[in-house]
């Protein structure tokens, strides 16, 4: 969720809005730290810190704090079980931010560097607001202590799903995507089969040859093939696995069908390593129906779970590469 953009629309539409922050997690809790949602002085509001009463609480709380539309911090924290009556039986620490329109220059500021993508910032708190400013690093850890430097994160780190098919699963995997840490990129060579009204998330691209699409795409991508042609998936899935360098190929299909693609693909020269990279049926186990938005369930299912386990690998990785150079600075300063 962009929530700096959110905040300067609120601000230039009602001149106040708030941001609540769950700042802390002990324990089991819907969220995790660093959650976000934006509330507008109606009520209204985008995104979610788990929902319950911990969120009912935290929306009516905002609400009485924007009643003077000024600046304001409000720090809190709630034992979700035996205050909220939640069954997680954690704690969590929030932070309410009331903005006001004197605020929307250095919102707007923060609004701009969002759409670049993820950023992260160090901050420090005064008696009615955050000062933020804008660092180089992605903090690997959040912290939002009271007695020191404020660094947090903004901004999602978004998978690039490469869909090739508009037909009437690829249509419901589509709008499954809309509110997914995915960018869509929507790609088919018939002319009008992309409907005219997609999310914000997906980019169309009409083609007569898709497969010269796939250089575009970036490493770790994935694709998803569900063309109208099997011939058309064949080369599809030829192109992708022979490029070596996406985390997920999978197209739509039987075991039939996969053993077919195989032995084609083993005809072509591709070796067995690559071939055997190939998902097809594509989806999770267990749901049976044949319905085009119950498969397309599934495929978002499969991707959602491929995308956490390779974001868990990155960030175990990143963490390492810090503790790395934190050891040859170290090791530096030392030999200075």
């Amino acid at each position: 969720m962009k929530v700096w953009s959110l905040i300067a629309k609120n601000l230039e539409d009602t001149g106040c809005c708030a941001m609540v922050t769950m700042t802390e997690v002990l324990g089991s809790a819907p969220r995790e730290a660093g959650t976000r949602m934006v509330i507008r002085p109606d009520g209204g509001f985008h995104g979610t810190i788990g929902g319950g009463t911990l969120e009912w609480r935290a929306q009516a709380d905002a609400q009485k704090l924007m009643h003077h539309q000024k600046p304001l911090l409000n720090f809190s924290q709630h034992a979700l079980g035996p205050e909220l009556g939640q069954c997680c039986g954690g704690a969590v620490k929030l932070l309410i931010e009331v903005f006001a329109k004197e605020q929307l220059e250095h919102v707007r500021e923060l609004a701009v560097q969002e759409e670049t993508g993820p950023f992260s910032t160090r901050g420090y708190y005064t008696d009615d607001r955050v000062i933020r400013e804008v660092t180089d690093e992605i903090h690997q850890e959040l912290n939002f202590d009271t007695n020191g430097d404020i660094l947090e994160n903004f901004g999602e780190k978004k998978r690039q799903v490469y869909l090739y098919g508009a037909g009437h699963i690829g249509r419901a995997l589509m709008l499954n995507m809309a509110a997914l840490p995915f960018d869509l990129v929507w790609i088919d060579s018939r002319h009008n089969a992309l409907p005219p009204i997609t999310a914000g998330n997906v980019e169309k691209v009409y083609t007569p040859t898709p497969v010269e699409t796939l250089v575009l795409a970036p490493n770790g991508a994935f694709i998803v093939i569900m063309t109208h042609s099997h011939s058309l998936d064949l080369d599809l899935v030829n192109a992708a696995l022979a490029a070596e360098r996406f985390a997920y190929v999978g197209v739509i299909g039987s075991s039939t069908k996969k053993a077919r693609f195989k032995s084609r693909l083993k005809s072509f020269g591709m070796e067995n390593r690559n071939i055997n990279k190939l998902i097809c049926p594509i989806g999770i186990d267990g749901i049976k129906s044949k319905h085009p938005a119950a498969i397309a369930a599934s495929v978002t299912a499969e991707l959602l779970i491929k995308d956490e386990e390779i974001s868990k690998r990155e960030a175990v990785l990143d963490s390492n590469n810090m503790t790395d150079l934190n050891r040859v600075e170290k090791t530096a300063k030392f030999v200075q």
